[in-house]
């Protein structure tokens, strides 16, 4: 990785640990929803979605990316494993856009997209983020890693 580039995540890593809570308790939170919502309404957001925009199995795959969403979005709101629980959500967003997205660009264009996918750009967004930085002072991850740093910081 470039130095610049290292530079870059190293300022926003040691950052105000209150701004990168902001940021998991935002993706975290929507994901730990939208999973949720998966199971509360299938017909119009589980099972019957992943039906209607043709995913395979929809009856296997609606529930699994229901507990996908809501454990690994407890997973980053809790600031636990936070850079492993980004991986999925991340698989999650782009499969969201392959799957919906792609074809409103086909049928409507660009702009009827970018409106439709400025909640999936977010979170997409957010999730890389959390990848690269980490979850940040005020997370599980860091009292474990000071916990077991030999100076206890």
């Amino acid at each position: 990785m470039p130095s610049s580039r290292r530079n870059i995540l190293a300022r926003v890593a040691s950052a105000d640990g209150n701004a990168l809570l902001l940021v998991r308790l935002l993706v975290g939170g929507v994901f730990f929803s939208e999973g949720i919502q998966k199971f509360l309404y299938p017909s119009a957001l589980g099972v019957g979605r992943f039906a209607k925009i043709g995913i395979p199995a929809p009856a296997v795959m609606a529930p699994f990316v229901g507990v996908v969403e809501t454990v690994c979005g407890t997973l980053v709101v809790l600031g636990l494993v936070t850079r492993l629980a980004a991986i999925p959500l991340i698989v999650d967003m782009l499969v969201a856009f392959a799957t919906t997205k792609i074809p409103i660009f086909i049928k409507s264009g660009f702009w009827a997209m970018a409106h439709e996918a400025r909640t999936d750009y977010c979170m997409l967004l957010g999730s890389i983020f959390l990848l690269l930085v980490g979850s940040g002072r005020l997370s599980i991850d860091d009292r474990i890693s000071r916990t077991h740093s030999p100076d206890g910081r």
